[in-house]
């Protein structure tokens, strides 16, 4: 590699900053996300780039059915600058019927952000997002949000985050009162406190009040409970909390604590200003060949998530791919892993939720959206030089099956084109049976609110209308060894099986108990939670 390309790479990677944010729903997430990029210059005003009619949105959910339900529905990426760095934002959504979607997303993430409400502590979908972020040692950044309401004592929320995420804690700010009286907060690094003014609604910048912590004024701007409370809990911090260790925050095993309020803007600036000096910057990936530094020389991605008809007029499908390593450029031809073809990168685009842009390039920790006519699938590998693949991304175990029905025969084309591009970008996972007679597909979920919205999408994007029939299935369960394993058992009893799009034996289980008592009787058969990664297949048509 030349001094000059190397200087390149390490200059562009010391540049970026890549995370994801994960949350509880309703925990303000795609508030905070509107407010960071408010303060980082991408949007004007928080809750829109205003549409066409006028009509105010957030930017990340821009989905006709995120708009009308007020709810993330599907994972978005958000590039802009910020203070001379490169920030890409992968918005995820919270609630547990999509959090498929998420794992996939976090694969792609450096960081996480990790949001709790402030009145609820942590809840049941933050506790499972965490745990995936755990298995791959995420430095995990703690925002405490909803402080502008009554809430619960910070000391006792921070001692719920150790007692039960087994995480370290440290406070770079702190609270200064609570609700109402929610004024500000005082940064632990600089010993200086910080005094909000209220917005409307928090649609511009909160514009604060900097006053160092000896600073004679404090008792004039301060009411003297709150001023006392603040030295109060600051001596109990001081005495009882650790160091703040850059180690262990890159490891996942302690996280920089924030407080604020998204809706009001309080303490989003000085997250946003600490995130970017205390996060990961982009790092080595696992690979065929070993583990790749984002300084390698040749280019290489992979695949997390496709979409289809994020442009509706288009009928588009694009490819969001992770740039792991080297230099992505324009019109470069690139080899895809497993399939073995050179595939051109034209039309390359910078995502910014649904609005995109062309880009030459891009380097590692950068997402780039690459148009898909039907050539990636979720967990590819493009590279150029050396072969090398990197790990794959599973398809992990639905709980709810439903035969799709077309009641529309002279539909059946816009039907199998819905179906087969939902499919692609992993909205739902879908299944057949194995009796050839039957050829509806069985579409395979989380929660029920995939089912809603694969109908809705196939109704508004393709015009589909489709009929669900339930099936009394709760627990599915891959083959280890495929078809030649499940032969060799012979007759299961309490169990159906089925094939995915790829083609390999699944069983479908009424319960747990019917599971263990398989398991038991065929101690032999080896199954799997989540689908097997493997390389160099095609899903087969439908």
């Amino acid at each position: 590699m030349t001094t000059e390309l190397e200087s390149e790479l390490q200059t562009a990677v010391e540049r970026r900053r890549n995370f994801a944010i994960i949350s509880h729903p309703d925990a303000g997430k795609t508030t905070l996300t509107e407010k960071l990029l408010l303060y980082g210059g991408a949007i004007h005003e928080a809750g829109a780039v205003k549409a066409r009619r006028a009509q105010r949105k957030a930017t990340s959910d821009w989905m006709e059915m995120e708009q009308q339900r007020g709810i993330s529905i599907t994972s978005t990426v958000l590039q802009f600058e910020y203070q001379g760095s490169q920030i890409n934002l992968l918005d995820t959504p919270g609630h547990q019927d999509f959090s498929e979607d998420t794992y996939r997303t976090l694969a792609a993430a450096d960081n996480a952000v990790m949001l709790v409400d402030a009145a609820k502590g942590l809840e049941a979908q933050t506790r499972k997002l965490f745990e995936v972020c755990r298995m791959r040692s995420l430095p995990i950044f703690t925002f405490i949000n909803k402080l502008d309401r009554p809430g619960r004592e910070p000391l006792e929320l921070l001692d719920e985050i150790e007692r039960e995420l087994g995480l370290q804690t440290y406070a770079v700010n702190w609270p200064i009162g609570m609700g109402d009286r929610f004024q500000g907060v005082f940064d632990r690094q600089k010993r200086q406190i910080h005094l909000f003014e209220r917005m409307a609604h928090g649609s511009r910048e909160a514009k604060d009040t900097v006053v160092d912590i000896g600073d004679p004024r404090i008792e004039e701007l301060l009411e003297p409970d709150l001023y006392y409370q603040l030295k109060e809990d600051l001596e109990v911090l001081e005495e009882l909390g650790p160091q703040l260790d850059f180690e262990q925050v890159h490891n996942g095993k302690m996280t920089p604590v924030f407080f604020g309020s998204a809706m009001t803007n309080f303490g989003v600036e000085l997250f946003l200003n600490s995130f970017l000096d205390y996060a990961l910057k982009p790092g080595s990936h696992n690979s065929t060949i070993g583990e790749i530094t984002p300084t390698y020389p040749e280019f290489s991605g992979f695949v997390f998530k496709l979409q289809a008809n994020m442009d509706p007029r288009h009928r588009d499908r694009i490819a969001f791919v992770r740039v792991c390593t080297g230099r992505f450029e324009k019109d470069m031809i690139v080899s895809h892993a497993r399939t073995g073809k050179t595939v051109r990168l034209s039309r390359p685009q910078k995502l910014f939720a649904q609005e995109r842009e062309s880009i030459e390039e891009a380097y590692a920790g950068d997402v780039i959206g690459l148009n898909n006519p039907g050539v990636f699938a979720i967990g590819d590998t493009i590279y150029t030089g050396q072969k090398l693949e990197y790990e794959g991304i599973p398809c992990f175990s639905p709980e709810l099956f439903a035969y799709l029905r077309n009641p529309n025969p002279s539909k059946f084309k816009q039907f199998r084109k819905g179906v087969s591009e939902l499919r692609e970008e992993g909205a739902v996972q879908i299944m057949y049976s194995v009796d050839e007679a039957k050829r509806d597909p069985i579409l395979a979920a989380v929660g029920q609110l995939q089912f809603e919205v694969v109908q809705f999408r196939l109704q508004n994007e393709y015009g589909v209308e489709t009929q669900l029939d339930m099936l009394p299935y709760s627990v599915a369960r891959w083959v280890a060894g495929g078809w030649s394993a499940l032969e060799k058992v012979g007759r299961l009893f309490n169990t159906v099986t089925v094939k995915d799009s790829w083609g390999r034996p699944v069983l479908l289980f009424k319960n747990e108990w019917n599971l263990h008592q398989v398991q038991a009787d065929q101690p032999e058969l080896k199954l799997n939670t989540s689908a097997p990664v493997v390389a160099g297949q095609e899903p087969e048509s439908l």
